[in-house]
């Protein structure tokens, strides 16, 4: 957010009047009701399935017209399937989320007292929905708000209009309007979203546009859940560079055509194998996937601006020396559907931009290495990323990258498997984010953990208030003995 801001037009300012109308809407519909039963919830889950099942086709359409070419397979699998089951898992277990967890209590201070959590809902939460996948990213995190209780508003991303449009009519038609809105608008819109003081906001993006966010709600200590991507390595060792391993890493780069959160981002392949990972590579798209970027199965770049910077990534590599390898042979740019080939940057200097900067495209720089030390030090010198990837059947070596590496997911022989998994908590470490969505850490993530107490008999809890006469004293000695007692039990179990 820039420290001067331009005054909004008329539709940013009705979007912003909209906005806090909505707002404040919200916030009493919450006081009326702050705690939906178990089956309200698992209504509302339920009409989150219903929704996505029905407006399935449409949902296609949509992603179509903002991508300029969208597979239909890919819609329903990248965008409604995930939030569908997200869904329907949540109306399975919501009873036990629910279900206020106990805790221990310490016997010599609180006798027979009882402790647990309660999970409380929040409130009113927000959702800045992201463009990449402006369905599963809507629908799959209000699932995780409304299984907690919450009511909810979601800022649909400017990029992605038709199915903004569409997300907005969806949830028009399944909720009272002061349970779930959705608001179309711009960046003045998000500045405003951004700025309410809501009880809890996940923001979906990218770092820059993040750290802005976070500040705007820190202004009212407005807790902030951030999912914030970066550059995610793929780690090959000497073993594991074979047909079946290379080809999933790049089909699922093929996903969106990378602009994808968990997609990877480069790959680290020993030295003596990189001249047969491009051999593999190359013979996995002669397979059948010659022609991929004039395919039906190739994603557009989502706007103009993003497809020339692809282009312009790969234009500096090639200036700079580095060796380009396109993989589908008869695939080319397509500048009116935005679509591009897809193509490997060989061993390529540091002081690229694709080596500087998330790719967020079809673009896959391979990275020779001598041993894996070189690379684990690498991995830590730069910023944590969304996950980590690792290529290899060598136990020792799986236990040691997962110790001596650091990111919000970790994955093997696998690329963004774990964003998929709904029991999975998903979210970043460091610069990729911070917080939890998906299943009971959404749950949790999205719920006040309220600390209960009830009062019970004995212990050493009046001690505690003055006045201190001789009887409190010898009770505070008889705790600070049997304290003593603990401490050498424990070290002699400890034996």
């Amino acid at each position: 957010m820039s420290a001067v801001t331009p005054l909004p037009g008329d539709d940013d300012a009705l979007a912003i009047s909209q906005l806090q109308q909505r707002f404040a809407a919200h916030q009493a519909g919450f006081l009326r009701h702050p705690f939906p039963s178990l089956r309200e919830r698992r209504t509302y889950l339920h009409a989150v399935a219903d929704a996505l099942l029905a407006y399935r086709r449409r949902i296609r359409a949509a992603l179509r017209a903002d991508f300029a070419a969208h597979p239909e397979s890919l819609a329903d699998l990248g965008d409604v399937s995930g939030p569908l089951g997200r869904a329907l898992a949540a109306a399975r277990h919501v009873r036990g989320w629910m279900r206020p967890e106990r805790r221990g209590i310490d016997r010599l201070a609180f006798g027979t007292s009882r402790a647990a959590v309660a999970w409380q809902p929040k409130g009113v939460t927000g959702i800045i929905v992201p463009w990449n996948f402006p369905i599963d990213l809507s629908f799959g995190p209000l699932v995780d708000m409304l299984a907690a209780g919450n009511r909810v508003l979601l800022k649909m991303s400017e990029f992605t209009p038709a199915t903004g449009e569409l997300v907005r009519e969806i949830v028009a038609r399944t909720f009272a309007p002061d349970h779930v809105g959705v608001l179309l608008g711009g960046v003045e819109l998000g500045k405003a979203f951004a700025a309410q003081r809501w009880d809890h906001l996940l923001f979906t993006g990218n770092p820059e546009v993040g750290r802005a966010v976070a500040q705007a709600a820190a202004a009212n200590l407005v807790p902030v859940t951030l999912e914030l991507g970066g550059k995610n390595p793929v780690i090959f060792t000497a073993d594991a560079v074979t047909a079946g391993h290379v080809g999933r890493v790049l089909g699922v780069k093929l996903v969106k055509s990378g602009q994808m959160c968990v997609s990877a981002d480069h790959c680290f392949v020993p030295r003596a194998q990189l001249e047969r990972f491009v051999s593999l590579a190359q013979s996995h798209f002669a397979r059948g996937l010659r022609d991929y970027s004039r395919s039906e199965h190739c994603t557009g770049i989502i706007s103009p601006r993003h497809f020339e910077r692809q282009l312009a990534l790969l234009e500096e590599a090639r200036a700079a020396g580095a060796r380009l390898v396109q993989l589908d042979a008869d695939g080319g740019i397509d500048a009116a559907s935005r679509r591009l080939p897809v193509t490997l940057v060989v061993d390529p200097p540091a002081h690229l931009r694709l080596m500087r900067e998330e790719i967020f495209g079809p673009i896959l720089p391979v990275i020779p290495y001598d041993s894996l030390d070189e690379v684990l030090a690498v991995l830590n010198r730069g910023e944590r990323p969304l996950g980590v990837y690792l290529y290899s059947d060598d136990r020792t070596l799986i236990g040691r990258v997962q110790r001596e590496t650091f990111s919000g997911g970790f994955a093997v022989n696998a690329v963004a498997a774990q964003a998929a998994v709904h029991s999975l908590g998903f979210g970043g470490s460091g610069r990729s984010g911070s917080g939890r969505h998906h299943g009971f850490d959404g749950f949790r993530e999205f719920s006040n953990p309220r600390g209960m107490f009830v009062m019970g008999r004995g212990g050493a809890f009046d001690s505690f208030l003055p006045p201190w006469d001789a009887r409190k004293r010898r009770q505070i000695e008889q705790l600070f003995a049997l304290r003593g007692l603990q401490l050498r039990l424990g070290r002699l179990l400890r034996r």
